[in-house]
């Protein structure tokens, strides 16, 4: 199985500390956000991660490199200087992800979910991982009852930025920029999506105040052994 951090984003709510850094290379608990989540995938036994770079790119991969370090293989996909979004970044990269289903991890988020769980999970097109709703994030972005994802309903909970999608997601796309939302509502309107709550340590550092807010929490993790 391979997984794909998706860390091409230009990052414009947090500039001007991104007009320098790419979003990715932003420091938590003393290393490159980045970094937490290739080692983490490392430990659950991914050997191959792609990352797919855009604004700054070159930053990021002279600072990830080929993944030696971790003993894994890291594939690179360029989308140069305008960004694909979501979906058409995944879709460019489907070359690089086989024909198997793939985990996805949103760069910008901190969490210490068992990324390992998600090599077992069987899907048709997509499994979700959800979370308890932030503050910023109150009416959450779908609804889970049992397994089963659903665009509406309650209780509804946030998306986590952590997934395993099919290719077959995206039989019907073409290269371009797109979000993969629309795909996902699509699919979770034929019932074929799956989904999880992880009620774990999550945040995500898309603001400055986000960002020192999961900063606060990772210190306290690290306090803590």
């Amino acid at each position: 199985m391979r997984a794909m951090i998706l860390a091409a984003g230009r990052g414009e709510r947090l500039r001007p500390l991104t007009d320098r850094l790419p979003k990715p290379l932003v420091e938590i608990a003393g290393k490159p956000l980045i970094e937490h989540h290739i080692a983490r995938l490392a430990a659950a036994g991914f050997q191959d991660i792609v990352v797919n770079q855009g604004h700054l790119g070159e930053a990021l991969r002279e600072c990830v490199g080929d993944g030696d370090r971790w003993g894994i293989r890291i594939h690179w996909s360029d989308e140069g200087p305008d960004p694909l979004e979501t979906g058409g970044g995944i879709y460019q990269a489907l070359p690089l992800l086989g024909t198997s289903p793939f985990v996805v991890i949103n760069s910008d988020i901190w969490t210490d979910y068992p990324v390992a769980r998600l090599r077992s999970v069987k899907c048709s097109l997509a499994h979700l991982v959800l979370v308890p709703n932030p503050a910023h994030n109150p009416r959450g972005d779908f609804s889970l009852q049992g397994a089963r994802v659903f665009n509406r309903g309650e209780p509804a909970y946030t998306f986590s930025g952590i997934g395993v999608y099919h290719p077959g997601l995206f039989s019907r796309c073409s290269a371009g920029k797109f979000s993969v939302v629309p795909l996902l509502r699509d699919a979770i309107d034929r019932h074929v999506i799956t989904g999880e709550l992880f009620q774990g340590t999550w945040g995500d550092t898309g603001t400055a105040e986000r960002l020192e807010f999961v900063r606060s929490i990772a210190a306290g993790k690290m306090a803590a052994g």
